[in-house]
């Protein structure tokens, strides 16, 4: 069983660096040395779709960015993922996120992106691995300014498995279509005043600008968020299998930290961040402070 989920993650991985590329059934079950009936019956089973679905939607996710952020035409785009006319593009494109385009590259709306995620291995050990080499935390004060943000609320969950398990994961594709200010969509524990008395405290949302007038997706809510001051934890690159330890390890530090040290306080009249793992980047929270008053 986990050689076959380490096959299907590896496939995985060979679609995220060729994605740029052709990529045949040959050569993904060459990754993993299996037949290519066999890699192809162990992808559907544990993905829900077949490599070369799975490649197009990430493909035409891609290519509904380049069209929001790049002056690029229709044309380009197609051609870039390795469609032969724009005809068939835009018949893809619109069987997926169920507008034109062209329209979409004019007036981009919030559009269900397929942002997969990469098997885990050991789903039953939530990843947590031993990391007890020495590590180090950084921390640095950022200022955040008023803004909005767009969020997907719950009703009990208080983490991210929780939150998938009732809201479920795919709300992280339709907020990254929505360009943000901060690059990327944002995870929040909402303090009591951004509750509402039958929704959870964990969200996941997108921040925008202050004056935003832009559409917002059924079922989701806008808030605003005052200008405010945050320490921002951020851990060393980590194994992507790691994520577990990684968060851990933030947190770990958050409670050993003494803001008093350099004149804050922690606010809780604002959310605390959470930023996707990344393990390149390292794990990343932000957590609000403001100017001790003592």
């Amino acid at each position: 069983m986990e050689e076959q989920r380490k096959a299907v993650r590896a496939m995985q991985e060979h679609i995220r660096e060729h994605i740029s590329e052709e990529i045949g059934m040959e050569e993904l079950a060459g990754a993993v040395n299996f037949s290519p009936w066999y890699a192809r019956k162990l992808f559907i089973r544990y993905l829900g779709m077949t490599p070369a679905v799975y490649i197009r939607r990430l493909k035409l996710s891609q290519s509904a960015l380049r069209l929001r952020d790049e002056d690029i035409s229709v044309l380009d785009a197609a051609m870039d993922i390795g469609f032969g006319s724009v005809d068939g593009y835009q018949r893809a494109f619109r069987r997926e996120f169920g507008c034109n385009p062209k329209e979409y590259a004019q007036s981009p709306v919030p559009v269900w992106l397929f942002t997969p995620y990469l098997i885990n291995i050991r789903d039953e050990e939530r990843n947590v691995k031993d990391m007890s080499k020495t590590r180090n935390v950084f921390i640095q004060v950022i200022e955040k300014p008023a803004r909005k943000v767009i969020i997907k609320r719950g009703i009990k969950a208080d983490e991210y498995f929780s939150y998938c398990d009732e809201v479920g994961c795919d709300v992280w594709g339709l907020l990254t279509s929505i360009r943000s200010i901060s690059s990327e969509p944002v995870c929040l524990w909402l303090p009591k005043n951004m509750r509402k008395p039958v929704t959870n405290e964990y969200v996941q949302g997108v921040e925008v600008e202050a004056d935003y007038n832009g559409t917002i997706p059924e079922g989701f809510d806008i808030i605003d968020l005052p200008a405010a001051s945050y320490l921002l934890f951020r851990g060393e690159p980590f194994e992507e299998d790691c994520y577990a330890s990684a968060i851990n390890e933030i947190w770990d530090a958050e409670k050993k930290y003494d803001p008093a040290f350099i004149g804050y306080e922690w606010d809780d009249t604002n959310p605390r961040i959470q930023l996707r793992p990344i393990g390149e980047r390292g794990y990343i929270e932000l957590v609000p402070v403001r100017k001790s008053s003592r």
